[in-house]
C-alpha cells in the first residue's frame, strides 16, 4: 500500500472522528486512537498489518518531538520552585505500582517470575497521550505543572525497574542474575541517553544563532531530534530521554528559546495526529478474550498503585491536595515504552513472553483509550481545565 496514501487514509480519519468526540466533549486524542483502531486490522483493514510496519518511522519521529516538548516544560526557575517534590512523587508511585501488581498476583495465586515482569512493566506510562490533553485543552496549575516531569521520569525509572525485575525472574527460572544486568545496563543507557541529548541541546543552542528566519531554525530543529532518535535506535538508548533532554538545554541556553518552541508547536500537530492515528491501528481487538483473570487484575492493581502511590508521595512533600487527590489519574495512560518491555519479555522469556506480552497489549488497549478522557477529568476536576473548554 503506497505510503502517502495511508498518511492520507490516516489524517482524514482523526480529523473527522476529532469533529464528533468535540461534539461528545471528549479529549482529540480518545478521538484519533479510536479513528485508528476504525481503519486498523482489528476493525475494516483499511490499513493492514505490513503498511503498519512500513510506518514506523512515523512514530519514532513522533515521540521524539513529543518528548523534546515534555523537555521544553523542564525550566530550571520552574524546578526550583517545585523542589524535590516530583522525585518524591515519582518513586513512591513507581514503588507502589510495582507492590501492588506483584503482591496481587502472587495473592491470586500467579508465580513470581510473571508477577515480577508486569509489575515493572505497569511502572511504564505514556506521556504523549498526557501532553496531548494538556495542550488541547490549555490546561494549567499545580497538578498539570506537576504531572510533566513526573511523566518523564516515570520511564527513566520503569527502566531500572525492569532491569532489575528481569534479572530476578531469570535467576528464579534458574538462569545467571548479575550486577551488569540488574544495575549496570540500565544506568549506561540513562546516562548514555542524557548525555547525547545535553549534546544535541548544545548543538541546537549554538547553531540555532546562526540563523535568522524562523523557517531555518525550525529546520534545524527537526534536524536534531531526528537525529537524535536516529542514534538512539544505532546506540540502544532511550529516544524519549534524549528528546527530552534537547528540549531541556535549548529551554535553558537558547536565546533563540522562545521561537524555537513556538515553531515546533506549530509544525507537530498533524505529525502528532498521525502518530495517534497509526498507534490505535496497533490496537488489536483480539487480544481480549485472552487474557481472562490476569489481565484484569494488571488493569486494576495498576490504576490503584499509580493512584494511591501518588497520593502517598504526594502527602510525604506536603503537596497541594490537587495533587495529591488528582495526579494518579493522569498517570494512567500507557502505551509505546510498555510495549517495548514487553516485546523485550518475549524474546529473553520464551515460556512467559507470550502471555505477558498479550496481557500488556490488552492493557495499553484499555489505558490508551480510557487513559486520557481520565486524565482530562482529573484536569477538570482540579480546576485547572477553563470551564468553557471542558
Amino acid at each position: 500500500m503506497n505510503i502517502l496514501l495511508i498518511i492520507a487514509i490516516a489524517l482524514a480519519a482523526g480529523l473527522m472522528l476529532s469533529r464528533l468526540a468535540g461534539k461528545l466533549k471528549l479529549p482529540n486524542v480518545t478521538a484519533f486512537l479510536i479513528a485508528g483502531l476504525l481503519i486498523g486490522p482489528s476493525v475494516f483493514g483499511l490499513i493492514t498489518h505490513e503498511a503498519l510496519s512500513s510506518m514506523a518511522v512515523v512514530s519514532e519521529a513522533a515521540l521524539g518531538f513529543i518528548a523534546f516538548s515534555i523537555g521544553g516544560e523542564f525550566k530550571l526557575s520552574h524546578l526550583k520552585k517545585i523542589g524535590k517534590a516530583p522525585l518524591t512523587i515519582t518513586v513512591a508511585q513507581g514503588v507502589a505500582t510495582a507492590f501492588f501488581i506483584d503482591a496481587g498476583l502472587i495473592l491470586l495465586g500467579f508465580d513470581l517470575p510473571t508477577a515480577l515482569l508486569l509489575g515493572a512493566i505497569g511502572l511504564a506510562t505514556a506521556p504523549a497521550a498526557t501532553l496531548m490533553v494538556v495542550r488541547q485543552y490549555k490546561a494549567d496549575g499545580p497538578v498539570t505543572r506537576m504531572l510533566l516531569p513526573v511523566v518523564a521520569m516515570d520511564d527513566a525509572l520503569g527502566l531500572m525497574v525492569y532491569s532489575i525485575s528481569a534479572s530476578v525472574a531469570q535467576a528464579l527460572l534458574g538462569g545467571e542474575m548479575t550486577v551488569g544486568s540488574m544495575v549496570v545496563a540500565p544506568l549506561v543507557e540513562i546516562i548514555g541517553s542524557l548525555a547525547l541529548g545535553i549534546a544535541l541541546g548544545v548543538v541546537l543552542t549554538y547553531l540555532s544563532n546562526f540563523f535568522r528566519s524562523r523557517g531555518n531554525k525550525l529546520a534545524l530543529t527537526i534536524a536534531c531530534i531526528l537525529a537524535g532518535v536516529a542514534l538512539c535506535s544505532m546506540w540502544h538508548l532511550s529516544s524519549l530521554l534524549v528528546c527530552m533532554m534537547i528540549g531541556a538545554v535549548v529551554v535553558n541556553l537558547s536565546n533563540n528559546n522562545k521561537v524555537i518552541m513556538e515553531q515546533t508547536d506549530r509544525f507537530t500537530p498533524p505529525l502528532f495526529l498521525l502518530f495517534f492515528v497509526l498507534s490505535g491501528a496497533e490496537l488489536n481487538l483480539s487480544v481480549l478474550p485472552a487474557v481472562g483473570l490476569l489481565g484484569i487484575a494488571y488493569v486494576v492493581l495498576r490504576s490503584l498503585g499509580k493512584c494511591l502511590g501518588t497520593t502517598a508521595g504526594a502527602l510525604i512533600v506536603k503537596s497541594d491536595k490537587n495533587i495529591r487527590n488528582y495526579l494518579g489519574f493522569t498517570l494512567l495512560p500507557q502505551a509505546g515504552v510498555a510495549i517495548g518491555m514487553a516485546t523485550l519479555t518475549v524474546g529473553r522469556f520464551p515460556e512467559l513472553g507470550s502471555m505477558i506480552n498479550t496481557v500488556v497489549l490488552a492493557g495499553v488497549l484499555v489505558f490508551e483509550l480510557f487513559g486520557p478522557i481520565i486524565t482530562k477529568w482529573a484536569l477538570t476536576r482540579s480546576g485547572e481545565i477553563p470551564t468553557h473548554k471542558a
